[in-house]
């Protein structure tokens, strides 16, 4: 079925989530600055460098949109996620319900529906897009159940720790309070098999 893009639904699910991708970098930035002020480096660069990859999601469906530059673009039945916490690990949650609802259920709708109007260009953005926010979803869950339980800077069998500021590398059970060379915080001390390990860079666990 082919329809005219500028009266198909395609048109406005492009508009939703660019959106809702455009919030979610806010909503990460606004994280990422909880975390700046409770001086937890490793939470904090994660929502950052999760905001990036939002503002690029947010650039891809806002290009395909190029043909009706200088115009508005009205939505109706589209609600988005107020998150709004001083507490690490709920947000940090928020984001892994918000980043699953994407991958596994809107933008495979939207690629569907994009599929079934014609416009195969769109439905694939949407389906690798949607892939891209299942690793999110994963990463947020993992760094939210290290938080919980707190093993982001305790291990219970010797580890090997680095500072992400100056490189410092310790061993043992706990990440020290504060780098003996930088002297910054405990927060800057991520696990080195975090940092080397595929699975936590892709957020598979």
């Amino acid at each position: 079925m082919s329809v005219d893009f500028k009266t198909s639904e395609t048109k406005e699910n492009l508009m939703r989530a660019f959106a809702g991708e455009s919030q979610a970098r806010n909503r990460y930035t606004f994280a990422a600055e909880v975390a700046h002020r409770q001086k937890q480096k490793t939470v904090e660069e994660l929502f950052t460098f999760t905001a990036d990859q939002e503002r690029a999601h947010a650039k891809v469906f806002y290009d395909l949109l190029q043909e009706f530059s200088g115009e508005n673009i009205e939505i109706s039945s589209a609600a988005y996620p107020i998150n709004i916490s001083e507490n690490l690990e709920d947000l940090l949650n928020f984001a892994k319900h918000n980043e699953y609802e994407e991958a596994n259920d809107v933008y495979l709708k939207f690629s569907q529906k994009a599929q079934e109007e014609g416009f195969q260009k769109v439905a694939y953005a949407f389906t690798e897009i949607a892939k891209v926010e299942q690793i999110h979803c994963d990463r947020f869950e993992k760094l939210a159940e290290l938080l919980k339980s707190n093993q982001l800077y305790t291990a219970t069998s010797p580890s090997v720790w680095i500072c992400v500021n100056c490189g410092y590398i310790f061993e043992g059970t706990n990440a020290p309070l504060k780098c003996p060379v930088c002297m910054y915080e405990q927060g800057y001390f991520l696990p080195v098999d975090l940092i080397s390990c595929k699975d936590f860079i892709k957020g598979k666990k």
